[in-house]
């Protein structure tokens, strides 16, 4: 036990400094978790380092951290978050999967030379993206409430649901098993089982977590106990521990305490997949590292390539700019910590050789890397390659714009905050126009025969044919800070009267764009607490007048809901 405890300690050191290494060089953490167990492995191989008996311990935490990542992924796919996806996310999701597995499975089988099951395998690896990178990035670069951000999280929620179906099905295979027991297996025993945890779930387990949530210590403990007990009941029926402990998760996602138990999960899952990355470097094969790597490169070009030209040709048929199509495309132009899952446990069932997953794992790291500078460098890549990218929009998007040239306002950006103000500008009887570049918005503006021209602002052609001489009052609700700090300084160059409203989220923002020009910046976050405390300064703690303001705001409310508006925490720029 003590060895364990030494070659244990040694293995997170080295984690730890590999780890460091690669934040410096603003890559993610997974990255140095991988290198460090390929590191450790070149130590073995050339008999530096002696790692016997803690291996089996090891795969077992490893095994503990995939349970936990899996339980917490299922936390998060709440059944009536399928609603809020959007039938554009739904089609781009599902006919990416479906292209990108095509041209992994064929790759594999004619330039890799793998069989027809493990080619299957690697499409299936390579056709989804990081959660877990790509919702870090995009939090980091504060591009979640942004259009791509937000059909990019749609993307991948469908990629999650289809990784759970994957799960379901290879879980329930076996080596030896026919057709009609494998289908006897997953579709009844596995459906059979899945209704009556969801019937549970609906039905009893609200009450049972609303009386244990009264101690956060016991809720703690229910939860570990719900995701173990769970996946051992699949794995005493036949199927994996992991799918047991996703759909733990997903049954738990219906309590309204779920947000509390995967916060408090999530340290113990961290701890566990960090060995799990770690034992995946481990296990590279580094004795045949250089075929590993030559079809690593291959496969990368895969999914660094063809897979974003996918989401950008899909994303075209749905009249998106080429500039969000392409911003969706390298954001996921990666593949996913799911996609080690799988093929780990194609490795645990015998379909697939560990060199398999040695190259999908080298696939991994080559592929975050390389996209976590195409997400942060994005803009720049943008403008690089607008010319030649402008096969991925419709050709008569050009043709549809109407522009309406008696306008004295423009309002760059229909969201929450775009509704009020329309309303303002009707007060002041002010002949206004909407700017939005997406196609949806658009379409609901139409309905309600509200003026609007589809394009995105960052388009300098969009700008050249809006009337900005023209305008008394330009507003911008989009928070990208470059796009506002380029309409004002269109506007600026052909009307210097023009009062500019533009939008940011941080002070600094705010005061390089009053200092390029803006009439008036809006903060909603700083906005909202004057807000708060101009009410409190007013009318204090008279009971009657927070009535009066409570019925304005739910009549407010009611209103944006007709607008379609129903999830307003759901920005569309």
């Amino acid at each position: 036990m003590e060895a364990v405890f030494i070659q244990l300690a040694m293995i997170l050191f080295m984690a730890f400094i590999v780890s460091y290494i690669a934040r410096a060089f603003n890559q993610p953490i997974i990255i140095g978790y991988i290198v460090a167990g390929i590191a450790v492995a070149f130590m073995i191989e050339s008999g530096s380092v002696q790692i016997d008996a803690s291996k089996e311990i090891i795969g077992i935490f490893s095994q503990f951290g995939i349970a936990f990542l899996l339980f917490i992924v299922g936390l998060h796919l709440n059944p009536k978050v399928i609603k809020e996806i959007g039938m554009s996310s739904l089609f781009i999701g599902l006919g990416q999967i479906i292209l990108t597995f095509a041209a992994g499975f064929l790759v594999s089988l004619k330039l890799l030379g793998l069989d027809p099951i493990a080619s299957a395998y690697v499409g299936i690896a390579i056709a989804f993206s990081s959660t877990i990178i790509t919702m870090k990035l995009l939090s980091d670069k504060r591009q979640l409430d942004s259009l791509f951000g937000k059909i990019s999280i749609g993307i991948l929620i469908i990629q999650d649901l289809v990784a759970v179906a994957v799960l379901m099905v290879i879980s329930s295979m076996s080596t030896g098993g026919s057709l009609t027991s494998f289908a006897t297996k997953s579709l009844v025993g596995g459906g059979s089982m899945i209704v009556l945890l969801f019937l549970f779930g609906f039905f009893i387990l609200p009450r049972l977590t609303r009386n244990i949530a009264r101690s956060q210590e016991l809720l703690f403990l229910f939860s570990i106990c719900w995701c173990f007990v769970i996946a051992a009941a699949f794995s005493y029926l036949g199927f994996s521990i992991e799918i047991g402990a996703l759909l733990a998760g997903v049954v738990l996602s219906i309590s309204p305490y779920s947000v509390e138990i995967s916060s408090r999960i999530r340290p113990l899952r961290d701890f566990f997949l960090i060995i799990f990355f770690i034992i995946l470097g481990l296990n590279i094969q580094v004795s045949d590292i250089s075929s590993i790597v030559t079809n690593a490169l291959i496969l990368s070009v895969v999914v660094l390539i063809f897979k974003p030209l996918v989401l950008m040709g899909l994303m075209a048929l749905f009249g998106y700019t080429k500039r969000t199509n392409f911003q969706v495309g390298t954001t996921l132009a990666q593949i996913s910590e799911f996609s080690l899952i799988v093929l780990v446990l194609g490795v645990s069932m015998g379909h697939i050789t560990a060199e398999v997953l040695s190259t999908l794992a080298m696939t991994l790291v080559l592929t975050i890397i390389l996209s976590t500078y195409l997400i942060m460098y994005s803009d720049e890549f943008y403008r690089k390659l607008s010319r030649p990218i402008s096969f991925f929009e419709r050709t008569n998007i050009k043709k549809e714009r109407k522009i309406r040239k008696e306008c004295d306002a423009i309002l760059f950006g229909y969201n929450r905050i775009g509704f009020g103000i329309l309303k303002s500008l009707k007060k002041i009887k002010k002949k206004y126009l909407v700017v939005d570049f997406n196609p949806d918005t658009i379409s609901d503006l139409s309905k309600f025969k509200i003026p609007c021209l589809y394009g995105d602002v960052y388009d300098p052609e969009i700008l050249r044919d809006l009337p900005l001489e023209k305008i008394q009052l330009a507003i911008s609700t989009i928070p990208e800070f470059d796009t506002n700090y380029l309409l004002i300084e269109s506007i600026r160059l052909v009307n210097p009267k023009a009062v500019i409203i533009v939008r940011a989220h941080q002070i600094q923002e705010a005061l390089d764009l009053y200092k390029k020009g803006a009439s008036y910046v809006l903060t909603p976050h700083f906005l909202g607490g004057e807000y708060i405390a101009r009410m409190i300064k007013d009318i204090r703690t008279d009971e009657k007048e927070y009535k009066d303001e409570r019925t304005k705001h739910i009549k407010a409310l009611g209103e944006i809901m007709k607008r379609g508006h129903e999830h307003p925490e759901v920005e569309k720029n």
